[in-house]
């Protein structure tokens, strides 16, 4: 199983919109299944018993995960961190595959977040690939349906899942 990571819990987010177009994506290709995990709202400040299902049924079998991350202060949100730090770290992280996403509204992308990231992952043995793709500007790049309207972007995005997938 392939599950996408939305990295924030802010309601009606462009991360959100992003990973939903990264979802699409997949599935065109052939991928099944693909999960889109939200953090909205579903509690991951604690192994409480709607964390431990998602936990049973979406992150301990997933074999790739993609990561969408947005800059919050050079970083990514806490929440993202909190999902790692109270999920069974071998059964979830260990020996997994993961790509990231940085989006940013600024020129970088989120470039220090994905680097953050790619720190933890490696230390949990997750094996990340190479291809992480810093999205600025997201403003202009996203509109309201959650579409990547910039062409290059699209082409981007296509080529960076083509890599995962031959990961």
């Amino acid at each position: 199983m392939t599950t996408i990571i939305a990295g924030t819990d802010r309601k009606d987010s462009r991360t959100l919109r992003v990973a939903a177009y990264y979802r699409a994506l997949l599935l065109q290709k052939g991928v099944d299944p693909v999960e889109l995990l939200s953090l909205e709202g579903i509690g991951v400040e604690s192994r409480s018993p709607r964390f431990l299902d998602i936990e049973e049924r979406i992150l301990i079998p997933t074999e790739r995960f993609v990561l969408v991350m947005p800059e919050y202060n050079g970083s990514f949100p806490g929440i993202l961190k909190l999902l790692i730090d109270h999920s069974d770290i071998k059964k979830v992280w260990w020996h997994k595959k993961a790509m990231l996403v940085g989006l940013a509204d600024g020129r970088a992308g989120n470039l220090r977040g994905l680097d953050h990231m790619t720190n933890i992952l490696n230390y949990l043995k997750v094996h990340v690939f190479w291809n992480k793709l810093p999205i600025s500007r997201i403003t202009e790049e996203v509109n309201e349906a959650g579409d990547l309207i910039l062409p290059g972007t699209r082409k981007t995005v296509e080529e960076q899942v083509t890599g995962f997938l031959s990961f």
